[in-house]
């Protein structure tokens, strides 16, 4: 047979399209030619798929060998499609039976010698896979063994991991019905999974304030900015809400894989672990956003159902920082290039943090601030409205005296807080199945209603600091998340009070 089809996965963001590669010889002078987009990665397959199966014994046919990859509007990157070359030229050639090709997908970059070696992004491939499985399209996946953990963590598809091209070969005779031919074993997630280990509260002397406002922010989803002096314990107190965050369900944890898959950050050790992303201030728009050539997920998007941590906020760059506002309403970014659009989500939990002002002292109670007030107001003022408008809480994280260090006991621990966070975060889901963070103008209508008294101080503080329509309902989203965390049913004045107070300015804090 001169024709033999073999099934693949692109990629295009969080989405793993099906690709047909196509692979016919003809007669005439030998030549190897890849059509349907492929770039450089993929056309340079030419070289490494004729080593390796040479390497691997098999006979690389003298003819003319044509490689369609279907769709051909779908650009194709990555050296995933090694393997699946080379099994359509072994197909097509004879040298290997046709009909079992279609009861697996395959992915792999081959070696010189025939071994394979990892590829990125196999676990958005294996989720993809298993929703073909879901539609009656009962298919094995056959990828190297570096990825088999990864890929098997997702349920409904059967992982076949293997060392090199001779396995999988083998593996498809006996699929053909060779009863003496090797056979692939499936594989099951060989990673103990265990809850993950995040850091503790009780680290952090003091600072009641600042970690009543991050249980807030943890129960409804809400950002936060931290302000205060260096060397208060912004950083420390940011690096423990994830361990306050509710555990993650299969759904969050598998998104949140695949993003990581994407860029080879995801080990299966870190499944159902919320992510932590610092990026430092230095941090290009592409490095925060996603983008480059390739259009891959950036620091939002590996930080997808976890927290993205700007420490320095004045630091960044204004064009950089401006980039946040989108993904902060929607929970998706869109990349956009000359030849393909991609989508990644981007549903994070913000929490920032920034000294007063240039020198970092402005307000301390024992070192003296050596800024202007114009300094002040210029450095605050790197940030800008629009954006401090869609951060839900400013907290103000006072500096601690030497006695206060060696007095105070320790601070209350993340189990203890993540139990009250997660009856919050509970009461909110039964009531309207997503965190009060992600509640729309309507929803905010119905559940966060304010009457009487309530919605007499809500309009006072409206009129006298100017907030906007966004800030009036992130201050209603903020009181619900109050109140839930008390087992309200309504929201009360003192609810609304409090979410006032983490409404300040920046100047106020």
């Amino acid at each position: 047979m001169t024709l033999a089809v073999v099934r693949s996965r692109a990629l295009s963001g969080m989405l793993a399209p099906e690709v047909t590669i196509e692979v016919h010889l003809a007669n005439g002078l030998p030549a190897f030619s890849l059509v349907g987009l492929p770039d450089a990665e993929v056309r340079e397959a030419r070289e490494r798929v004729r080593a390796a199966l040479l390497n691997c014994k098999f006979d690389f046919p003298a003819r003319r060998i044509t490689v369609n990859m279907a769709p051909a509007g779908l650009p194709k990157e990555s050296t995933r499609f090694d393997l699946p070359i080379a099994i359509g030229i072994l197909a097509a050639s004879g040298q290997l039976p046709t009909r079992a090709l279609d009861q697996f997908e395959f992915v792999g970059e081959l070696s010189l010698s025939g071994e394979l070696r990892p590829v990125t992004g196999t676990v958005a491939m294996a989720y993809a896979v298993s929703r073909s499985v879901q539609k009656r399209v009962p298919r094995g996946f056959i990828l190297p063994r570096e990825n088999a953990d990864e890929a098997a963590l997702v349920g409904d598809v059967t992982v076949y991991p293997a060392k090199d091209l001779r396995q999988v070969v083998s593996h498809l005779h006996h699929a053909a019905g060779d009863a003496e031919a090797e056979k692939l074993a499936m594989h099951f997630a060989q990673v103990r999974l265990t809850p993950p280990i995040y850091p503790d509260f009780a680290d952090v002397k003091g600072q009641a304030a600042a970690k009543r406002a991050l249980e807030i922010a943890a129960a409804g989803g809400h950002s936060v900015i931290l302000v205060g002096p260096p060397g208060t314990g912004k950083s420390m107190l940011a690096q423990r809400l994830p361990g306050i965050l509710p555990p993650m369900g299969v759904d969050e944890a598998l998104e949140s894989a695949a993003a990581l898959s994407l860029v080879g950050k995801f080990a299966p050790q870190r499944w159902a672990t919320r992510m932590f992303r610092a990026p430092h201030h230095s941090a290009s728009a592409p490095a925060l956003v996603g983008g480059g050539a390739q259009a891959l997920p950036g620091e939002i998007s590996l930080a997808h159902h976890g927290v993205l941590f700007l420490d320095e906020l004045p630091e960044f760059d204004r064009r950089v920082l401006e980039s946040l506002r989108e993904p902060l309403e929607t929970g998706r970014i869109t990349i956009a290039r000359a030849q393909r659009h991609v989508e990644y989500p981007a549903r994070f939990q913000l929490i920032a943090a920034m000294n007063p002002c240039p020198c970092g002292y402005h307000g301390h109670p024992q070192i003296p601030c050596s800024c202007t007030p114009e300094m002040v107001s210029r450095y605050q003022d790197r940030i800008s409205g629009p954006l401090l408008d869609r951060i839900d809480m400013r907290v103000d994280v006072p500096a601690l005296t030497p006695d206060e260090l060696t007095s105070l006991p320790d601070g209350e621990s993340t189990q203890r807080m993540a139990r009250r966070v997660a009856l919050a975060r509970t009461v909110a889901l039964q009531r309207q199945g997503k965190a009060n963070d992600a509640l729309i103008s309507s929803e905010i209508e119905r559940v966060c209603r304010p009457e009487g008294a309530v919605k007499q101080l809500l309009h006072a503080a409206t009129t006298r600091l100017g907030w906007s329509a966004r800030a009036y309902n992130r201050v209603l989203k903020v009181a619900r998340t109050i109140a839930d965390l008390e087992d309200a049913e309504m929201i009360d004045a003192k609810h609304i009070a409090e979410a006032i107070q983490y409404r300040r300015s920046l100047r106020e804090t």
